[in-house]
């Protein structure tokens, strides 16, 4: 049995403004109607594959366990990091937990934000290296390239290895990111690969591994596991341990300086989404070139991405040429796709002006469903609010703000103070300030509802919980 490791803390900047640190990109639908993180675990489910241990942060703890169970896949076990501190870390602490297990599980790690158009081809390049695995190598997966990228880090193989094999090849050493000149050489070479950041190990082999090229990691790990406690379905590794290990990368720990690795090379398909130019490649351009998602139109235009991600926006390009423009509903991005990589940038130059559309995304996911802010004034906010079915906000009261909520689908089980009501379509209930109250959705269709706040402070800060069904921090109730 395989036991797939997602690793899903990445904040994906390149992919600005649809992926951000608030909503990053493996969580949204970049390809097709699922999510990335939906299509990796369902790539790596069925028959031989274990239940898939999800390595994340907090906030997206129960977008994880929401996105999996649509997909009908039993979650698993859910690692909480209490900060990111890169591959190796979080590769470590799933070994740990899994030695607990099965100390002789297999590991396959995987990012969780990668495109495989070819799910049947990858498991069974998968299963081609099982048995190196099984006998103590540490199996990675490079990509056969079909460009001279420079965007990701490569694999050169043994000189005797062929790049067209199907079966574990002996890996010479890997090779960072390249300019542009090298990377042209790597692929007239023949014998380099895309460093795809996939593994296949056994629990045992990895951590021999860690003690043997990375020994200083394994005491703060092991007591982040030991200290661990489980929160609802989670499992929160302790955040002193944790604080104390190195960030560093799987490749720079360990694998860089392993010597039992052997590569498996693959060709059916496969991109990092990296860019907006990647995600254009993956959506396969018209004979002009040209792709467009949701209410995007293009008239005469060649080699270039609209999309619109915002309900009500109708996005037009006229006459463009090598140009990516994405809309939502809070910003709009507009770039030569040459200087794709470089959308970062303006990441970078929006959280210097103190905006919020560089990291936050329009729609606040929860754990009881999400909201999104609809118009924003001095003294008021309109919001959506959509409410899963059996879901229940906390029981809460606010200092500065009173609100008034008007139901526009489904029914609301509605608790103000000592009363509670039923508040179904075009009815409305009124909060006033300093009340405590609790909405919840008894029903089994989502409910929505619009909330109108006004008060002297708007934030998302300016609640006192008193209970919460998802254990997040409360106060006594007085």
């Amino acid at each position: 049995m395989i036991h797939p490791v997602l690793l899903c803390g990445g904040s994906g900047t390149r992919l600005w403004p649809l992926s951000r640190k608030s909503y990053p990109k493996q969580f949204a639908p970049l390809i097709g109607p699922q999510s990335l993180f939906q299509a990796s675990a369902r790539r790596l489910s069925g028959p031989g594959f274990a239940a898939p241990v999800v390595v994340t942060g907090s906030d997206f703890r129960f977008i994880v366990t929401e996105q999996l169970l649509e997909l009908g896949i039993d979650p698993g076990l859910i690692l909480i990091e209490p900060e990111g501190r890169n591959t190796a870390p979080a590769v470590l602490a799933a070994a740990l937990c899994l030695a607990k297990i099965d100390p002789q599980a297999l590991m396959l790690v995987a990012p969780s934000d990668h495109v495989v158009p070819d799910p049947a081809a990858f498991r069974a390049a998968v299963e081609t290296g099982r048995a190196a695995a099984e006998a103590g190598r540490i199996v990675t997966f490079g990509i056969r390239p079909t460009h001279a990228e420079t965007g990701y880090g490569w694999l050169e193989l043994d000189a005797a290895a062929p790049v067209a094999a199907d079966g574990p090849q002996p890996l010479r050493r890997f090779v960072e990111k390249p300019d542009a000149p090298r990377a042209a050489a790597m692929l007239a070479s023949g014998c380099h690969l895309w460093n795809a950041g996939i593994f296949l190990f056994s629990v045992q082999t990895i951590l021999e591994a860690f003690g043997r090229h990375a020994a200083d990691l394994l005491p703060p790990a092991r007591a982040a596991v030991e200290a661990a406690r489980v929160d609802l379905g989670f499992l929160r590794l302790a955040p002193a341990a944790w604080a104390q290990i190195p960030a560093v990368s799987v490749d720079v720990a360990v694998m860089e300086q392993a010597d039992n690795l052997s590569v498996v090379p693959y060709g059916a398909g496969w991109s990092d989404l990296g860019g907006w130019d990647a995600v254009w490649r993956e959506m396969g351009p018209d004979t002009a070139g040209v792709a467009v998602s949701g209410k995007a139109t293009a008239l005469d235009c060649q080699d270039s991405l609209l999309r619109s991600e915002a309900e009500g926006v109708a996005l037009v390009g006229i006459g463009l040429r090598n140009i990516i423009a994405v809309a939502m509903p809070d910003a709009v991005l507009v770039v030569d796709k040459s200087r794709a990589q470089d959308v970062k940038l303006a990441v970078a130059a929006l959280k210097a002006q103190g905006a919020k559309q560089a990291e936050t995304f329009p729609r606040d996911h929860r754990p009881w469903g999400w909201f999104e802010t609809l118009v924003l004034g001095e003294r008021f906010q309109v919001k959506r609010i959509v409410v899963h079915p059996g879901a229940a906000l906390s029981l809460q009261s606010h200092v500065h703000r009173a609100e008034h909520w008007i139901v526009v689908a489904g029914t609301a089980k509605v608790t103000v103070d000592d009363k509670v009501q039923l508040v179904t379509e075009n009815q409305s209930v009124y909060v006033p300030l300093g009340a405590v109250h609790r909405m919840e959705n008894p029903g089994r269709v989502p409910m929505v509802l619009i909330e109108v706040q006004t008060g002297i402070y708007l934030g998302e800060d300016d609640i006192i919980r008193y209970a919460d069904v998802y254990a997040r921090e409360t106060v006594p109730a007085t």
